[in-house]
């Protein structure tokens, strides 16, 4: 390993920046738009995540034949808990996808120079997670080639959708964040398809990126319309972190379902969203700091931001639980308290007690800066968060579903080998793109981050 790749030295807090103040600006273009352009170093290890990504993507794909062959009857909802692992993981993936807009989007407004090194990942990051969230609706409606009914366009039959129905809500929801993200992550890197256009040896390379670019030069009149455009688009996707989370609690709000009615979700949701969001950033930026050797770009800095991040996250999510839990019991209704109980002494207790443990025990680990810096401890927290996660969906979801109001219905609920299949393929459907993007594209903005390494030296040029 050369000195240039070594671990830096921890600034300490009172240092105004992220990156190493000895680092040039030269330097942030050759270790981020050499990648896409020569990737010989990373070859192998990039085959090896491509394939391992196809392989669960061809999970997906069988799994998605089946159900549409044989129907929805290939999961294991039945008459009382006929939302089961598709809304579940449904609801898990939207949320993952806010963080990124969180981090891009309004630290963008806030002028956070530590957001340079993270935003193209957790936009990335954003756009994939959605797409896996907007295949569980269409899939779960039945028959999902007519899942264009949803939409509100007029029609011979005089067709309109249901606006009452979480089916609608759902279109809307997942259509107009993924738009919005795939808007946004565009114009964020319309510079650095330009500067790697101009970095490409090859006629194919320059080609490829020069079209991206839409004939960026440069000039001053390219910088202010982009950074009017920007800002708009990331305006407009503040407000979608709040609504589409809000937008799916109260989905459940408006169900008959007890355990359902509590008036935190709309605030307990957007706060679990971003929380689990902040786990998967962190999962990415070691995985691509270690695989590109980007120790100078993505600091240890960085890492103590996003631990401290997804400390307080989990804080915001944790009073959730307990707010919920005093809600049941002060209401003082008998089945409230039943719904309550089951979810915490019930068969299925495992998911309230495992998400306590990896989302709020495990969690205050991140209280000592040594663990926050510490890049596999983050990284087992982070990957505990996913899991803890996924397990409080299910406790919110499947749990109360299977305490109806007659007690003679109660039965449980077990997910089939399709579940689980589709829901590990989605892991492939994230992957492969990931993949492609990390290949072909920059993965950090090269043009931000040497702006504010700039403005840090007091506007002097290396």
């Amino acid at each position: 390993m050369s000195p240039a790749d070594a671990e830096p030295r921890y600034q300490g807090a009172d240092t105004p920046h992220f990156l190493p103040r000895q680092m040039p600006l030269g330097e942030v273009s050759d270790r981020v738009l050499t990648v896409p352009v020569d990737f010989a170093p990373y070859r192998r290890a990039w085959w090896a995540l491509f394939i391992f990504g196809c392989s669960l993507l061809g999970l997906f794909v069988a799994s998605v034949v089946v159900v549409v062959w044989k129907g929805v009857g290939v999961y294991g909802n039945n008459n009382l808990v006929n939302w089961g692992f598709p809304i579940l993981n449904y609801m898990w993936w939207l949320g993952i996808g806010h963080a990124g807009t969180f981090i891009s989007a309004m630290l963008l407004l806030l002028n956070r120079p530590w957001r340079n090194s993270l935003n193209r990942m957790a936009e990335l990051m954003t756009l994939l997670a959605v797409v896996c969230a907007g295949i569980y609706p269409i899939l779960h409606l039945g028959r999902p080639w007519l899942f264009y009914w949803s939409a509100p366009y007029p029609n011979t039959m005089e067709l309109w959708p249901q606006f009452k129905s979480p089916t609608s809500w759902d279109f809307f929801a997942v259509l107009g964040y993924l738009f919005v993200s795939l808007i946004f992550i565009y114009i964020g890197a319309i510079p650095d398809f330009a500067s790697a256009r101009d970095h490409a040896r090859k006629r194919r390379y320059k080609i490829f990126y020069g079209v991206l670019a839409l004939g960026w030069r440069g000039a001053s009149s390219h910088w202010a319309h982009w950074r009017r455009a920007y800002r708009f688009i990331a305006l407009l996707a503040i407000p979608l972190v709040f609504a589409v989370s809000s937008g799916y609690s109260f989905l459940l709000d408006l169900s008959p379902e007890t355990g359902w009615h509590s008036t935190v979700f709309p605030p307990y949701f957007v706060a679990g969203a971003i929380f689990s969001g902040f786990a998967l950033v962190i999962v990415i930026a070691l995985g691509l700091r270690r695989f590109f050797g980007w120790q100078l770009l993505i600091t240890v800095k960085h890492l103590d931001v996003l631990g401290i991040l997804l400390l307080a996250s989990g804080w915001m999510t944790a009073y959730g639980y307990f707010a919920d839990i005093f809600i049941a019991f002060y209401s003082g209704k008998e089945h409230e308290i039943t719904v309550t109980m089951a979810r915490l002494s019930g068969p299925m207790a495992w998911s309230w007690w495992t998400a306590i443990f990896f989302n709020l025990i495990c969690l205050q680990a991140l209280w000592w800066p040594q663990v926050r810096r510490n890049g596999k401890a983050l990284l087992a927290i982070a990957v505990g968060v996913l899991i803890g996660m996924w397990c409080e969906r299910w406790m919110l979801i499947v749990v109360p579903a299977t305490r109806d109001y007659l007690t003679a219905t109660w039965q449980g609920y077990s997910p089939t080998f399709w579940d689980w299949s589709l829901f590990i393929g989605t892991f492939g459907l994230f992957l492969v793109p990931f993949s492609l993007f990390m290949r072909l594209l920059p993965m950090v903005s090269t043009f931000e981050v040497k702006e504010s390494l700039h403005r840090y030296r007091g506007g002097a040029d290396d």
